[in-house]
């Protein structure tokens, strides 16, 4: 087991680093930073006066480990826009986008996992052909003209929720929905699936056989065995969800992290755009090895060895 943790420890380190020198890499191959800097009308003095400033006239393999180096200790430098740490801007933002990731999980898990569950209980039934049309749509619908759609209709026409904000809890309520409707579909899927092989285990036709109830052979013998995979589902949807909150939260104007990087790419904000890019990637790699752990704790066989 320690072996284990230790390799995949040492696979999420070397997956940040190669994400770290990509996206940094892939920020100065757009163009010539200085230029994009000094404005659609700046001399070439001007430029080059930029290049030396803020050290894009270095050699890039210096720069990228100037910046790693300040990076690892958690120091991003300073925004080129808004003349403020970037450590301090993600961290001022980082709480809106958290507390939207967490309630879209939520969301996702609370309606996802009972409907894959009544699927799998009546399949082929009407609420079987309900939960694929919901996985179907949540696979081919995007999450931005979901929001957009749901902004006209809930708040321009029956003026129901606010269309933006962060005033309240009220201007969450269709940014959870849209952000956790991207989860849905897997989480339902892997729910419905789950049960209908564990349905058919033998242990739950003894538990039945000895005249267990049905709630209780549902809950407590199939759905805690099925539910396993969905946990570890969940934890990578999670990362994905809270680097996709780009979309919805520049949507609904929720000033998070993802609106931050909406923001600093218009800007040209590189040192912005850098953090965030490895904010959201190390999102996505903890909660990924959290899974992972969590996999292996939960394997009998891992245990033992």
């Amino acid at each position: 087991m320690l072996t284990f943790i230790l390799k995949r420890l040492g696979l999420a380190l070397l997956v940040a680093l190669t994400v770290s020198a990509i996206s940094f890499s892939l920020l100065f191959m757009a163009g010539d930073p200085a230029a994009a800097l000094a404005g659609e009308h700046a001399n070439d003095a001007d430029i080059e006066a930029i290049r030396v400033l803020y050290g894009f006239d270095r050699p890039m393999i210096v720069q990228y480990w100037e910046w790693l180096s300040h990076a690892m200790v958690g120091d991003f430098g300073e925004s080129y826009y808004f003349k403020l740490p970037v450590s301090d801007l993600i961290i001022d933002r980082l709480s809106i986008t958290m507390t939207l990731g967490v309630c879209g999980i939520s969301f996702a898990l609370l309606t996802a996992v009972p409907l894959g569950v009544i699927a799998a209980i009546r399949p082929n039934s009407m609420i079987d052909r309900f939960a694929l049309f919901v996985s179907v749509m949540g696979q081919a619908m995007p999450s931005f003209w979901f929001g957009l759609m749901m902004i006209v209709v809930f708040s321009i026409q029956l003026n129901l929720l606010p269309p933006s904000g962060t005033k309240s809890w009220i201007n969450f309520i269709m940014p959870t929905v849209v952000l956790g409707y991207y989860a849905m579909p897997a989480i339902m899927r892997l729910t419905r699936a789950g049960m209908l092989d564990v349905l058919g285990s033998d242990y739950i036709r003894t538990a039945r056989a000895k005249g267990a109830g049905e709630w209780r052979v549902l809950f407590k013998h199939a759905l805690r065995n099925a539910i396993i995979p969905v946990v570890s589902l969940a934890a990578v949807q999670m990362g994905f969800m809270l680097g996709g909150s780009i979309v919805v939260e520049s949507i609904f104007a929720l000033h998070g992290a993802g609106y931050l990087a909406w923001e600093s790419i218009g800007r040209n904000d590189l040192p912005t755009v850098q953090a965030l890019i490895l904010v959201f990637s190390m999102f996505y790699i903890v909660f990924t090895f959290l899974s992972d752990v969590l996999n292996a704790w939960l394997d009998p066989r891992m245990r033992v060895a």
